[in-house]
């Protein structure tokens, strides 16, 4: 009986338990982060009211799966713990769906009084075979789109859409300095831009990346911390501590500096507390998207062509190999795990 199909099990005097393939955080390590990730198998969802099962045809890998099994955000009590947000799949009535990953956004399936949360912090996540949701959280997949792209849009590429688009509020013509070429965000961040009309220059270590991000649509694509040509309308934030005090300087004055995650730390050596009072600089944070924004962002892909920046497909039980990629900082673009 292969692992990789949904089954049961009978137990004498016991109830039928479905179970199935998924990958979980078993342990929390913050120091060893990988070393609590186990594949095996985890029992199916069950039905709930105002909630529908999704059959899971793909999903991507997010920072977010790495600092779960750091303990953030996913408290021990929490465990086992199926990861993943991002998923595009099948439901119950055979739609090609994407999911939403916010829960408690709008009150639905959980209640009024629950604050929100991101898929995997309280509820069971997408790297597996099926996944629960509330209904409300099921978007129809644009037809243009395959599943492994889908996949990649909810957490990451909405996060850039709701940064350029509604924290940063650009406009065709700006210009915006996106750090850290490569991750996911970035990634998206840049390939939006240049298809809104924006001019966007962007930084990373790495002279691979960089190259790459010019072909992505920056107009210049420089080493981290190098002085821009020119000051900018925005500035897209997700590297934290390491590239703060260059985000800062590189804004032109009224300018706005948008974060929505700080893989570096969150402790900059320099604030830069002088300069963003006297240049009237904004400081804005940044989590997730809507539901409207999300379907905004796919309604955007579907119409204009733009497609997530994929840089590896892996089979479910291959995540680990995912896992390892996206800790090394190697790739660029998305990991995506695919069911059959």
């Amino acid at each position: 009986m292969s692992h990789r199909a949904v089954w049961f099990l009978r137990f004498v005097g016991e109830p039928i338990v479905k179970v199935m393939f998924a990958v979980y955080a078993a342990r929390i390590d913050r120091d060893q982060p990988l070393s609590g990730l186990e594949l095996g198998e985890r029992p199916a969802p069950e039905a709930r009211p105002g909630w529908s099962t999704v059959t899971v045809k793909a999903a991507s890998l997010n920072h977010h799966d790495l600092w779960s099994l750091r303990g953030v955000g996913l408290a021990e009590d929490k465990l086992p713990m199926i990861l993943g947000c991002d998923a595009a799949g099948v439901d119950e009535d055979g739609n090609e769906v994407v999911l939403h990953s916010v829960i408690g956004q709008s009150g639905h399936g959980v209640g009024p009084k629950e604050p929100r949360s991101i898929l995997t912090e309280r509820y069971q996540g997408t790297f597996a075979e099926q996944v629960a949701v509330p209904t409300w959280n099921i978007l129809p997949k644009p037809k243009e789109l395959s599943f492994e792209e889908a996949a990649c849009l909810p957490t990451a590429w909405l996060t850039a859409y709701r940064m350029l688009f509604t924290n940063a509020g650009v406009r065709p013509g700006d210009s915006v300095l996106v750090q850290g070429a490569g991750g996911g965000v970035a990634t998206a961040a840049i390939v939006l831009g240049k298809a809104a009309g924006l001019r966007v220059f962007a930084t990373s270590r790495d002279e691979a990346k960089r190259k790459r991000a010019v072909e992505l649509g920056a107009v210049e694509a420089l080493e981290s911390g190098a002085r821009l040509p020119q000051r900018v309308d925005a500035v897209i934030e997700t590297v934290g501590a390491a590239t703060w005090s260059h985000s800062v300087k590189s804004l032109q004055p009224g300018g706005t500096l948008v974060i929505s995650g700080a893989t570096s730390g969150d402790r900059p050596s320099h604030a830069e507390l002088t300069r963003i009072f006297f240049l009237e600089l904004k400081v804005v944070g940044s989590t997730m998207g809507t539901k409207d924004e999300l379907e905004d962002l796919l309604a955007f892909c579907a119409a204009t062509g733009v497609r997530p920046v994929i840089d590896e497909v892996l089979p479910m039980d291959r995540a680990r190999e995912g896992f390892e990629r996206l800790a090394s900082g190697e790739q660029f673009g998305k990991v995506v795990l695919t069911n059959p």
